[in-house]
């Protein structure tokens, strides 16, 4: 069957069919904001002056307030780090060793991979035992009670996924937490597929670290990650990366007096990155001054008209199908992989962009999302 596209060259490229808000985020205005933003700071950067440092250094303390501001994270507990990897290893490598040593590192099956790969690889070199929970036979996620049953006083470090970029599940944080609370574990969350379109406030969460990137829901650009821990953690660390931006005066320049900076600037090291923080904080910016009520209340929306068709088309859902259990994405199966990539085609001829894991075709609606390109979506899948 040849899907009719019939929808005008405007829906073509003004993203109403944009879906990959799990993967990158778009708003309305993304690119002349990042050009504006890029090329103030290269008139700055090549300027013969000596103005370069304040104006770098200002934009990154900018991506870290806004960040802050929309965690309520308390005072200086956020700092940039490339991705979530790099901000699970910066974490894991200051604890003092005998938080890990000879105990349990415990991990959901349905975490992010790289986090994983992480975890394995560092588990001889710090002595702890990895434990990942696995997907019940069948399943399309892991279940937050076999995250409980395997989760006991052993384990020294949990690291919770807030919404599994998989299949959309969020576990219950509030139960969770409390639960690693009872048994005395370091508890981290992987905030990254929710931050920005759902709420997260690190005082009410009370884990000990949350991890995140400004690619997805936040709209920014690639390297634009957080590492966000809590004052009593950050006091019991040293930050095995270090360097002249760890100290509390970063001009102390005896070299045999190093001493670390009394809050989240110990996780920093040599000379800081500045380019992702200048090319996202527009997109920060964007973001604070939206109504974010309105945003997820649109994105359950079309969230339930997606599902509506899967179930009409036959298709299998691969997300929970009750919202207060969902992130913001829908992930529907289809037969096979070969049948995901060959609806993807179809789509992409009707400026619909989705994607696939496998069989898993995974949709996001957001904030240039609209109805006319979810319908687009819809006559894709039922003629699939």
């Amino acid at each position: 069957m040849t899907l009719q596209t019939s929808h005008t060259s405007a829906g073509q490229s003004d993203g109403d069919g944009y879906m990959l808000y799990h993967s990158i985020g778009q708003y309305p205005g993304k690119a002349a904001d990042m050009k504006a933003a890029l090329s103030d700071f290269a008139d700055c950067w090549a300027a013969p002056n000596d103005e370069q440092w304040g104006y770098a250094l200002g934009q990154r303390q900018r991506f870290i307030d806004l960040w802050s501001q929309l965690l309520r994270a308390p005072s200086a507990s956020l700092t940039t780090t490339e991705n979530v990897t790099s901000a699970l290893a910066a974490l894991i490598m200051a604890l003092p060793r005998k938080d890990l040593e000879g105990r349990v590192v415990l991990v959901a099956g349905d975490c992010f991979p790289s986090l994983h790969f992480l975890l394995t690889g560092l588990a001889e070199r710090y002595g702890f035992e990895l434990r990942t929970v696995k997907l019940r036979d069948g399943a399309n996620w892991v279940e937050d009670e076999d995250v409980m049953a395997a989760w006991g006083p052993e384990v020294g470090l949990a690291l919770l996924t807030w919404v599994s970029s998989t299949s959309s599940h969020r576990c219950d944080l509030g139960a969770l937490v409390a639960h690693g609370r009872k048994q005395g574990s370091l508890i981290g969350v992987d905030i990254t597929q929710a931050a920005g379109l759902m709420d997260y406030d690190c005082l009410a969460v009370a884990a000990d670290f949350a991890i995140s990137t400004s690619l997805k829901w936040m709209c920014g650009s690639p390297g634009g990650g957080i590492l966000q821990v809590m004052p009593d953690v950050i006091a019991r660390c040293q930050p095995s990366l270090r360097g002249w931006f760890s100290q509390e005066n970063i001009f102390s320049w005896d070299i045999n007096a190093f001493s670390y900076a009394p809050d989240i600037r110990r996780f920093d090291n040599g000379t800081p990155s500045v380019m992702a923080c200048v090319a996202s904080v527009p997109a920060l910016e964007w973001h604070a001054a939206q109504d974010w009520g309105k945003q997820l209340e649109k994105n359950r929306a079309l969230s339930d008209v997606i599902i509506a068709a899967a179930d009409e088309a036959g298709f299998e859902l691969a997300s929970p199908r009750d919202p207060e259990q969902r992130g913001g994405s829908v992930m529907v199966r289809l037969s096979d992989a070969d049948a995901a990539q060959a609806l993807l085609s179809r789509l992409r001829t009707v400026s619909v962009f989705a994607d696939a894991r496998g069989a898993i075709l995974r949709c996001s609606p957001g904030f240039m999302t609209t109805q006319v390109g979810v319908d687009r979506l819809i006559a894709a899948l039922k003629a699939a």
